[in-house]
C-alpha cells in the first residue's frame, strides 16, 4: 500500500493465465525473449493480471479486472487460467472492500483479460460484479469492440460488453479526461483504438498504469511490441512518449502482465530506454503490493 496524492493505492493480482510467447513479443526472436519469460511445452508464457485499487476522495477506484471466472473447461485449458484460489473479488475482500462499495472501474480497454472480472454468472445470465460503479472506457474502444476486425475479434467477449451496456454501468470517455480528482486517463492507439493508460499523482510520486502499452518489463525496449498490437509503429511512438516522461519524472510504470515484478522505473540510454529499478516481486496470484 502506498499514498499517491490523496489516495491509498495498492496493486493486487487476480488470476494468472498463459498466452503464446511469440504473440506477446512479435518480431523479437524467441532466443531473446525466452530468457526473461520461459515458455511451457505449448509455447505459452505465464501472464499476471495485475489490478490497481485506489481509495480516497470518497471513492474506491479499480483499474482493470483480470480474467474473471466465467470460462469453460476448454477455454481454461487453452489459456491456462489459474483462478482456483484467487480473484479480484477475493483480493478486495482481503482489503475490506465489498463489490458494492466500488464507485469507479477504469478499463484500459475491453479485451477479455482486462474485463473478465467485471461480470459474474447469475443463473442463466451475467450481471455486473460492481453494480454501483461507473465503468469508464474510451468511446472509440467501445465502438471498436462492438464491431472489431476479423484479426482481433476473439480478443473480445460480446456478452461481457453487452452486460455492462444493458445494466447502464458503462460510461463512455472521449479523449484525455480526469475520472476522479487526481486520476486521469490518456488514450493510446497502437494496441487497439481507444486503449487508455491511467495516471495518478505527479512527478516522481506519480503512478502510471500502462495496460497493454507496456505489458511487461521485458517490453521496455522500444521495438519489443506485441503481435497483438494493431498498429505496432504507433505503439512504438507511444512507448517513447510514455517513457520519455517517466525517465524525466522518475514515476512508476505499472506492468500489468508481468508475473515477476509490479512496476519499473526507466532511464534514457542512447536512443532507447532501460529499466533502472524493478518494483515488487509478487510470489503468486492474490498478493498485494505497493504501487
Amino acid at each position: 500500500m502506498r499514498r499517491v496524492g490523496s489516495y491509498e493505492v495498492a496493486l493486487v493480482e487476480a488470476e494468472r493465465f498463459r498466452l503464446d510467447g511469440g504473440a506477446m513479443f512479435g518480431v523479437v526472436p524467441r532466443a531473446l525473449w525466452e530468457k526473461q519469460h520461459p515458455p511451457d511445452t505449448r509455447h505459452r508464457i505465464r501472464m499476471a493480471t495485475r489490478c490497481l485499487v485506489a481509495r480516497g476522495e470518497g471513492r474506491v477506484v479499480v483499474v482493470d479486472t483480470g480474467m474473471g471466472s466465467d470460462w469453460s473447461g476448454k477455454e481454461r485449458d487453452i489459456y491456462g487460467v489459474e483462478d482456483q484460489d484467487h480473484s479480484l473479488a477475493r483480493a478486495l475482500a482481503e482489503m475490506g472492500v465489498a463489490p458494492d462499495q466500488v464507485t469507479d472501474v477504469i478499463l484500459t480497454h475491453l479485451h477479455f483479460d482486462h474485463t473478465g472480472g467485471t461480470v459474474r454468472r447469475a443463473g442463466a445470465g451475467l450481471v455486473p460484479v460492481f453494480p454501483h460503479a461507473r465503468h469508464h472506457v474510451q468511446q472509440d474502444q467501445i465502438a471498436w469492440a462492438t464491431s472489431p476486425s476479423e484479426r482481433d475479434r476473439r480478443s473480445y467477449r460480446p456478452e461481457t460488453i453487452e452486460t455492462l451496456r444493458r445494466t447502464g454501468v458503462l460510461a463512455a470517455v472521449n479523449g484525455p479526461a480526469e475520472i476522479a480528482p487526481g486520476i486521469t486517463v490518456e488514450p493510446t492507439w497502437g494496441h487497439t483504438p481507444g486503449h487508455q493508460v491511467v495516471r495518478l499523482g505527479e512527478e516522481r510520486d506519480a503512478v502510471t498504469y500502462c495496460g497493454d502499452l507496456l505489458p511487461t518489463a521485458a517490453h521496455v525496449p522500444v521495438p519489443w511490441v506485441m503481435a497483438y498490437d494493431l498498429q505496432p509503429l504507433v505503439t512504438m511512438r507511444e512507448k517513447v512518449a510514455l517513457m520519455e516522461r517517466a525517465a524525466r519524472t522518475g514515476e512508476t510504470l505499472v506492468v500489468e502482465h508481468d508475473p515477476g515484478c509490479e512496476g519499473v522505473r526507466v532511464a534514457r540510454e542512447g536512443d532507447g530506454f532501460v529499466v533502472v529499478e524493478r518494483l515488487g516481486a509478487p510470489s503468486g496470484p492474490g498478493t498485494k503490493g505497493a504501487a
